[in-house]
């Protein structure tokens, strides 16, 4: 087949035989993977800035007012435009994949990625057209200082985080109803059940019965291992979106009432109580999404590539249990450098409990790795590449972060650039990502019908320029914030240039990768093939019942 013939119809991809769940999955990732190459372009720029005057790049990069609205939108395009939309999709899809039940609501699942998408797109356009740029901490009162910005650029960047939080919302619903409803293998089983099985109760219950010697609570759980990994992690997603629409809404309340004439007293709101409300909900981004979807995702992948039963599954779902517990009381760790934040809540949430993160991530990442060492010999697939590199990020990017739940440490660390990049991006570009990858190579046949990728030496040259780059760039990024580079700061001086000039080469591997892999999905299913995931489907199933053993068989020797 000619180069421009498979450009336009890619290897063997046919969208009209789709069925109304593939593509609504196949959407939600499409628009994620832009916002990918959108938030690494940011990045870059930002790498490009922090270099100095002697980079290539236009002067009106370095006005301050620009290089801050980048930096208030990248995490917001990164974290709800990207990583949330493909979260989302691999998640619609798996439920009913895992549970051999439909989807509540293919409607609902458009409705979702829609709103993330709209929503995404407005918060970008406050911080480009109006520069908008209160940091995405939103610290009360900067988010409704319409002295230092536009009322019309914090209306629409509220409004768009409105619509990401509803959008959110609407996908809980949808797991939610879909994993309740008693249908298929769960026609006979009670919400009593199903909650037990899905808070982990039943795991714990088999464990505190085997130490007393007596028979387990239930030899078949309800719900699959990550079925309750996606139902623990959705309590957090939504606990973290009603904080968040709910701040939003008294930002809007202030805006509105600025814009009318009539400003309300910024001071009638107590900027400690908001800043613990806020990180409270925030950090469960980090904890449903990150850790324990995350988790849940391991065990998932692991069982799929080896076909074998996970090593540890009693002791894994009672730590995603207690992952959820103590997700809800760590978000002190923001604080530990802040004067006015009670030391006993730093001692307790922010240092003791934060440590069990450690425990329960490393437990996580510990069953993983027994589960497919106990598999050998196995195929060194793509899938597998990317789930030790996922793996791998995480063993970088979690003791990063746990190293500053001291409140000495902190001091010394958290306002510099250890934190964000060592840590965060290290956890969610390495670890995060190249998990999402491993899970996508996974499901690509199931989703896309057996459609052929288009070059595995592309899919190669991705995942090394990924590893590699995302690697680099977080730590040397982080060496910058022990020589104490600053997070949310402009240096345009060359302070810590051999340190950005090596995290600029790094982070542009990563948009390489980017391109690289983006390339050879259209490659695969063709411009055409790209417009009519678009297109309404023909079949409106809205469930995929391929049993998972049949997808271990093709990951074995």
């Amino acid at each position: 087949m000619s180069f421009m013939k498979n450009l336009m119809e890619g290897t063997n991809f046919d969208h009209k035989s789709l069925n109304a769940l593939q593509k609504v999955t196949l959407r939600a990732v499409v628009m994620s993977f832009l916002f990918f190459g959108l938030v690494a372009l940011e990045g870059m720029i930002m790498r490009m800035v922090q270099v100095g005057p002697a980079a290539p790049i236009p002067n009106q990069f370095f006005h301050p007012e620009h290089y801050f609205s980048i930096m208030t939108v990248h995490p917001i395009v990164g974290i709800f435009g990207s990583t949330y939309q493909l979260v989302f999709a691999a998640f619609m899809f798996l439920v009913p994949f895992l549970t051999k039940k439909p989807l509540y609501s293919v409607k609902l699942a458009n409705f979702v990625w829609l709103m993330i998408t709209i929503g995404t797109a407005l918060a970008w356009i406050a911080a480009f057209v109006w520069q908008y740029a209160p940091l995405y901490t939103l610290y009360w009162p900067l988010p409704a200082d319409t002295s230092q910005f536009q009322v019309i650029g914090g209306i629409v960047f509220i409004l768009g985080i409105a619509l990401i939080m509803i959008g959110t919302l609407g996908f809980i619903y949808n797991i939610y109803a879909t994993i309740f409803a008693r249908v298929g293998v769960h026609k006979n089983k009670t919400t009593k059940e199903l909650l037990i099985s899905g808070f982990g109760v039943d795991g714990m219950l088999n464990l505190w019965n085997k130490l007393r010697g007596k028979p387990p609570y239930t030899k078949e759980p309800a719900l699959a291992l990550p079925v309750v990994a996606i139902f623990r992690g959705t309590v957090d997603t939504f606990l973290d979106a009603i904080v968040i629409l709910s701040a939003g809404i008294l930002v809007l309340a202030y805006l509105v009432f600025d814009a009318s004439g009539h400003p309300l007293d910024v001071g009638a709101i107590d900027a400690l109580l908001y800043k613990n409300y806020f990180w409270w909900g925030l950090d469960l981004v980090a904890d449903g999404l990150v850790l324990i979807y995350i988790a849940g995702s391991w065990y998932l992948l692991a069982t799929l590539i080896t076909g074998q039963k996970l090593f540890m599954e009693n002791v894994a779902r009672a730590a995603l249990m207690l992952e959820l517990l103590v997700s809800w009381m760590v978000w002190s760790h923001h604080l530990l450098a802040d004067q006015g934040q009670p030391e006993m809540m730093k001692l307790i949430s922010g240092e003791m409990v934060t440590a069990f993160e450690l425990l329960t991530q490393g437990l996580a990442l510990f069953i993983t790795l027994v589960t497919l060492w106990k598999a050998r010999p196995l195929k060194v697939t793509m899938e597998l590449k990317y789930l030790l590199g996922g793996l791998v990020g995480f063993g970088l990017g979690v003791p990063a972060a746990i190293i500053q739940a001291d409140m000495g440490m902190n001091r010394i660390l958290h306002n510099t650039q250890w934190i964000i990049m060592a840590h965060v991006h290290m956890a969610l570009i390495v670890g995060m990502y190249m998990t999402l990858y491993s899970a996508l190579y996974v499901l690509w046949p199931i989703v896309t019908n057996n459609t052929k990728m288009w070059s595995a030496k592309l899919s190669n040259a991705h995942f090394w320029l990924y590893l590699i780059g995302g690697i680099g760039m977080a730590a040397f990024a982080g060496m910058a914030g022990l020589d104490g580079m600053l997070r949310r700061h402009l240096y345009v001086n060359g302070e810590f240039n051999t340190y950005m000039i090596l995290a600029a080469i790094c982070g542009t591997m990563i948009l390489v990768a980017w391109a690289i892999f983006l390339f050879n999905i259209i490659m695969s299913v063709g411009l055409k093939g790209l417009v009519g995931i678009f297109m309404p489907a023909e079949d409106k199933t809205a469930s995929y019942g391929i049993d998972p053993v049949i997808i271990a068989e093709n990951h074995q020797v």
